[in-house]
């Protein structure tokens, strides 16, 4: 096992609130959710970010959880770690380089441990269809309470409906003003031909700096025990797309 040392976002109180009730949701989606992944319609709606902080947050509730960086073409998660050396990923698993041992990183955070995405392999979708897939997550569930996979966008390229097949289920992750409602619905029946349960949608990147209903009522409530909200970036709600 690699060991490494992962920067973590310093969060405010209601983005941390946001990810114990995207946590909640998930746990209350069924007993049987273990593996999960987080899609996206476009890039950079903050896919990442969300995937890897829910996985801290079932961490934090006391779940053995394994974060697993499936992006392998795009990864993100390689600029996360700020100490120790990543020398073996998940393309090396793909490929039949590595053992599961081998490619996991524990992170310096109680109960959480990583699976980088590796070097970019040149054919992603075929290596994720093959059978050494399915078996790294039959062999994850035998040592994780949860599983979280970080997948490519939808929009871009077909790897999400693949991952999908060996998930309990899935979520969208839609940036505010970043994607329209026609084209997320697009993602998501897409996601639903490929026979994927669709657990939800994590608006992200709301904005909460005071107007509306919910900026007033926070920043009163709130504001008066927990100081000034700072952040600029995380603002999310779990919201069912399905029927709308």
């Amino acid at each position: 096992m690699q060991d490494v040392t992962i920067k973590q976002d310093a969060l405010d109180f209601r983005a941390k609130e946001a990810f114990k009730t995207l946590r909640t949701n998930i746990e209350f989606s069924g007993n049987k959710i273990k593996t999960v992944f987080f899609t996206s319609t476009i890039p950079n709606e903050g896919k990442s970010t969300v995937t890897f902080e829910t996985a801290v947050a079932f961490a934090e509730s006391g779940k053995k959880t394994l974060f697993v960086d499936a992006d392998l073409r795009k990864s993100v998660l390689k600029n996360r770690h700020k100490a120790g050396r990543v020398v073996f990923g998940f393309s090396h698993y793909l490929i039949g380089k590595n053992d599961f041992d081998d490619v996991l990183c524990s992170t310096g955070i109680d109960n959480l441990y990583l699976v980088f995405a590796g070097p970019v392999p040149p054919n992603p979708s075929e290596l994720l269809t093959g059978e050494r897939f399915a078996e790294f997550i039959e062999e994850a569930k035998k040592e994780f309470d949860f599983i979280v996979i970080d997948a490519p966008p939808v929009g871009s390229v077909i790897d999400a409906a693949i991952i999908s097949r060996q998930c309990d289920g899935g979520i969208m992750v839609v940036g505010s003003g970043e994607t329209s409602y026609r084209y997320a619905r697009k993602t998501k029946e897409q996601l639903e031909k490929a026979g994927c349960k669709i657990l939800g949608c994590v608006l992200n990147k709301v904005s909460v700096g005071g107007k509306g209903y919910y900026g007033k009522y926070y920043g009163r409530y709130y504001g008066k025990y927990y100081g000034k909200y700072y952040g600029k970036y995380y603002g999310n709600d779990y919201e069912d797309l399905n029927g709308q």
